[in-house]
């Protein structure tokens, strides 16, 4: 599509600089809590969704820089993990249609096990450098409306107080950006910046004209009638 996303992206990775500096700060003052290393693969297997700004990027440098050889196999891996990250997701609705507390739903998801399409036999990510934020801060105390999170894995102490980072404050952040890009895009479909998909679908979505909105919106022909001839007697 004619469209520079480079802007967006360019704050986007300026976000990242920034909770990677977060994140730094906080392992270099509580190393003793913090277990990240490399092969660790606990985060690749948590539900979490991406804002369109993350999914946009991470789609792009996934076609830039995976080998085409490569691709077919990752995105069958993600269509897997897709279809099972779907059946949750309904599964969740239901309980809520039934009366079950949000509280205790994400409770319930927050248990759940999706291997992430871009982890590899060498339990490693295949596109580490690129990774979404959720990633990058797994591992260090977060809290996301008023409810701490920290790595089942990490020696932080439950009761005790530590640099936690405000993930609300962060996604929207990540909003923001979504809105402007879809501003500046002229996008047909204002509420496209609210959208949140998981990395897998991320991966999966072709993010043309035709998705995002942007010209014309094109309505297919009908094909032309045949006309119907005159029955005589």
């Amino acid at each position: 599509m004619n469209f520079d996303f480079a802007p967006y992206f360019k704050k986007y990775e300026e976000l990242v600089a920034k909770s990677d500096e977060a994140f730094e700060r906080v392992r270099t003052a509580y190393a003793e809590c913090v277990k990240c290393e490399e092969a660790c693969a606990d985060c690749c297997h948590a539900l979490f969704d991406l804002t369109l700004i993350e999914a946009l990027y991470i789609n792009y440098k996934f076609n830039e820089k995976i080998e085409s050889s490569e691709k077919a196999e990752l995105l069958e891996k993600a269509n897997r993990a897709d279809r099972r990250v779907h059946k949750l997701k309904q599964k969740a609705h239901r309980d809520l249609q039934a009366g079950k507390s949000e509280e205790e739903i994400l409770a319930g998801l927050a248990q759940e096990r999706v291997r992430c399409p871009l982890l590899n036999e060498a339990e490693l990510c295949d596109l580490y450098d690129n990774r979404p934020l959720t990633c990058r801060f797994y591992g260090i105390p977060t809290a996301i409306a008023g409810a701490g999170h920290t790595c089942g894995k990490s020696a932080f102490e439950k009761g005790e107080q530590y640099p936690t980072v405000n993930l609300d404050v962060v996604n929207s952040q990540l909003q923001r950006i979504s809105m402007e890009l879809i501003r500046d895009l002229k996008s047909r479909y204002a509420k496209l910046s609210d959208l949140l998909v998981p990395l897998s679908m991320a991966l999966l979505t072709i993010y043309d004209d035709a998705y995002l909105g942007v010209g014309e919106e094109k309505v297919p022909e009908l094909p032309p009638r045949k006309k119907r001839r005159r029955r005589t007697l």
